[in-house]
């Protein structure tokens, strides 16, 4: 079974973080970002990193100024993608900032990493044998497709990566119709009965699958239990409209 972990809280320049204090083992520092500690007004408020949500584009670069802060590079090496729910794996070593993806893997100590979600999964991969590591952002439609085994082939042995899978909706709050839920009916926990012809899905739960069978330990799975639900402490896009995005933020210093 998948270890289950609560986040450690810990302040971090003028923000306090959810801490993945275990992956420092491996010599890496990853946290989740709230809502809290930003400059974002109204539905935004107040630790949006999104651009494409319709919040202030000077409101985000501030708060991504401060999220660059607390993982202690620049605001230039923090590097996000355009996600746009697909299965392309950047490589932030090559390509420019912005590249249409869903998953960002280096082996840089200068970068940090950072993806977005607001119910979707956000997951880590680590190599405990070498300096490379990712994030990666999994919706329902990046968990049907390919983007979660597209970034375990970025590593060269699946059995010695490991993996965090972070806050997301949880299934007693994301509810789906056939024409989702009928994607994931073979995976063993993954749907449950709802009302009528609904279900409710469980994404981490599929997320967690799903890195076993491209070949990671079970043991080396790391499943939080922080959700999205309330959209009190985290962005929720089912819970609120619109709203914002948090991050999970990751980097591997020399």
């Amino acid at each position: 079974m998948p270890i289950s972990l609560t986040l450690d809280l810990e302040d971090r320049a003028r923000l306090r973080v959810h801490r993945a204090t275990s992956f420092a083992r491996f010599g890496v520092d990853a946290f989740v970002t709230d809502r809290f500690g930003g400059v974002s007004k109204g539905p935004y408020e107040s630790l949006n990193l999104a651009l494409h949500v319709g919040d202030d584009p000077d409101d985000v670069f501030e708060n991504r100024r401060r999220v660059a802060e607390a993982i202690d590079v620049s605001p230039g090496q923090l590097v996000f993608v355009d996600q746009v729910h697909g299965d392309h794996i950047a490589e932030a070593a090559v390509h420019e900032i912005g590249e249409r993806a869903d998953g960002i893997v280096s082996s840089r100590s200068d970068l940090a990493l950072a993806i977005m979600v607001a119910d979707c999964v956000p997951i880590l991969l680590v190599d405990e044998h070498s300096s490379d590591f990712a994030v990666v952002h999994a919706g329902w439609r990046g968990l049907r497709g390919n983007v979660v085994a597209n970034a375990v082939a970025r590593f060269s042995d699946p059995s010695t990566v490991h993996a965090l899978v972070g806050p997301s909706i949880s299934a007693e709050r994301y509810q789906v119709g056939p024409e989702v839920a009928d994607f994931f009916r073979d995976l063993p926990g993954a749907v449950h009965p709802d009302q009528g012809d609904r279900s409710r899905l469980d994404l981490r739960t599929v997320a967690a699958l799903l890195l076993v069978a491209c070949g990671l330990v079970d043991q080396q799975i790391t499943v939080c239990e922080e959700s999205t639900d309330d959209a009190r402490l985290f962005y929720s896009a089912r819970g609120e409209q619109p709203c914002g995005r948090f991050a999970l933020v990751a980097r591997r210093p020399s």
